[in-house]
């Protein structure tokens, strides 16, 4: 809806509601509310605040009309427009004006309802938890027949406060007048787990049990608290659970996702199919065991299960595709590959198609030919132009071209010196061929561009560290960079590796178990394996490596590192 269009409903809504309305004769009850409003009288002086705000908000100025609002409000000090003030200050994001509005909104009208969920929930939206709490005690008393809604309601909300802490203290004094109520025990729990206070979300559930054994949801966040940080916890209650309840889908999908995370694919694989039989309809399911089987390198099951998606009308019909083109290819079928890449039409996989369809022209020695066909395809931005730069560097990397990247880019960089996509790719190239001020140089730029880049910090953090100079410097960076990033592996793998540099093994080692455990990546291993042979750990060191070669044979860091230490 254009703003104009919005403020003259507003105003039309508030004109009315200020004049009699002509209709069939009025309800004792509607007579009752009508005479508690106060006998407002269309006077120049309102109808000229209204039209302030009005142009204010055809101007797009919503701080003015916002204010212009809330000046009538008070003037007139009619509930009315008290909430039409609140109203227009919610969609102006004005959060003083809609605080006050409000407020005055449940000042001149302390019955409603309405007026106090509204309040409620602005002072939550800013963080006050404390002044909001008489608000939600007054709710909840107020409607114990619903109190359970608002519970479940009041639990969304803090879901995106900050304070996970407060979040929790709030629910606790707000849940012990309703001890039987299951709601505020998932509510409770809910927050405990958000707050890190997993034991005591745990005993809420095990109260919430008692209560109402089968309610799904509270079950579900039984199955998140135990799998979490990569646990198996989880897996024998959610076993467990579908004996009992083997219809629990939403339980059943959440344990799915957890075996995910554990990297246990058949596993996983086997109960996205018993929820493909229960849902036969879900394009869905069939992608996400296409995409499982293509992990698991089951070309046949995932060609059948992506060809099922197709014909279920799976909204992405391109990507489907794309992951067609992937099985094809890894068949060696490759003139059905280019078939699928080819087909794929113009939207937000159309490049990705074709730039698959070069590296398959690659893959078979047509490397010029790849190249021409990424220059002639026409695209209607510069971003995407970027994109396809991007795409034929990609083709030169697989050739061991190093010379070739750095050139391709840097003759791109000139015409467009502040791209991050660019100077990203630019620096890493340069690094590669050992041209560390230029890599430097790339990634500060970068950096002053866009400060909050994790990877460029990443990257220069762990170049130096790697390089085993300027070591605090590297540090700084990389604090930087898990500040922004700091479940990260790759950024946790890099800190740890520069703890390692300076001689600190039981910190830089405990960063790496952590990078390791959330993405078992061979040169992760390859730095994990160093620093437990520095600690004298040499046997744990051997198996790490090892059991790392055998997903990764071919792994250069990690051959590396085990030549070094022989």
């Amino acid at each position: 809806m254009r703003l104009s269009a919005f403020y003259i409903i507003v105003l039309s809504a508030t004109l009315s509601a200020l004049t009699p309305v002509m209709a069939a004769t009025p309800t004792s009850k509607a007579v009752a509310e009508e005479e508690k409003l106060p006998k407002q009288v269309l006077t120049n002086q309102i109808l000229y605040q209204f039209l302030v705000a009005e142009i204010a908000g055809q101007r797009g100025d919503l701080a003015l009309a916002s204010e212009a609002y809330l000046d009538l409000a008070k003037t007139t000090r009619d509930p009315r427009i008290a909430k039409r003030a609140t109203e227009i200050a919610l969609y102006a994001r004005q959060a003083k004006a809609a605080e006050s509005a409000s407020k005055l909104w449940l000042d001149l009208e302390p019955q409603s309802v309405s007026a106090r969920q509204t309040a409620a929930s602005i002072l939550l939206g800013g963080g006050k938890l404390a002044d909001a709490k008489p608000y939600l005690q007054q709710l909840l008393a107020a409607n114990r027949e619903n109190a359970g809604a608002a519970f479940i309601h009041l639990g969304a909300m803090l879901g995106a406060q900050p304070d996970k802490t407060a979040g929790l203290a709030l629910v606790q004094e707000l849940a012990q007048p309703y001890p039987d109520l299951p709601e505020a025990h998932l509510v409770l729990a809910q927050a405990a787990a958000r707050a890190g206070k997993f034991d005591l979300a745990l005993a809420e559930l095990d109260v919430l049990h008692k209560l109402k054994p089968d309610w799904e949801a509270a079950a579900l966040l039984r199955l998140e608290i135990l799998s979490r940080d990569g646990k198996f916890d989880g897996n024998t209650y959610a076993q467990d659970y579908l004996k009992r309840y083997p219809d629990a889908k939403e339980l059943r999908l959440g344990y799915a996702r957890a075996l995910l995370n554990q990297n246990r694919l058949p596993e996983a694989r086997d109960q996205f199919r018993i929820l493909a039989k229960v849902v036969p309809d879900s394009p869905e399911m069939q992608l996400a065991i296409g995409l499982i089987s293509l992990q698991m390198n089951d070309l046949d099951a995932a060609d059948a299960a992506f060809r099922s998606a197709l014909k279920l009308n799976y909204v992405d019909s391109s990507a489907v595709q794309i992951y067609l083109g992937q099985v094809a290819e890894a068949r060696g079928r490759n003139d059905e590959a280019a078939s699928w890449y080819q087909a794929v039409p113009k939207g937000p996989q159309y490049l990705i198609a074709q730039a698959k369809y070069a590296k398959l022209l690659a893959k078979q020695g047509r490397l010029a030919a790849a190249r021409t066909y990424l220059h002639a395809i026409k695209v209607d931005n510069d971003a995407d132009r970027v994109r396809l730069i991007q795409a034929e560097a990609d083709l030169l990397r697989e050739a061991k071209d190093d010379a070739g990247v750095y050139e391709l880019l840097g003759e791109a960089l000139a015409t467009r010196p502040d791209s991050i996509e660019l100077l990203y790719d630019h620096a890493m190239a340069a690094e590669r061929l050992n041209h560390l001020d230029v890599m430097e140089k790339d990634l500060r730029h970068l950096l002053k561009l866009q400060p909050e880049h994790a990877q460029a910090l990443n990257a220069l953090g762990y170049t130096l560290a790697d390089h085993n100079i300027r070591l605090p410097e590297a540090v700084a960076l990389l604090e930087q960079a898990l500040k922004l990033a700091p479940n990260d592996p790759f950024i946790l793998d890099s800190m740890g590796w520069a703890q390692y540099r300076l001689g600190k093994l039981d910190i830089a080692v405990e960063y790496l178990h952590r990078a390791f455990s959330a993405r078992p990546d061979p040169e992760i291993a390859a730095h994990l394996g160093e620093v437990l042979w520095a600690q004298g750990k040499r046997d744990e060191a051997r198996k790490l490596w090892q059991t790392a070669l055998t997903s990764s044979p071919n792994n250069q860091a990690l051959l590396d590192v085990m030549a070094k230490f022989k």
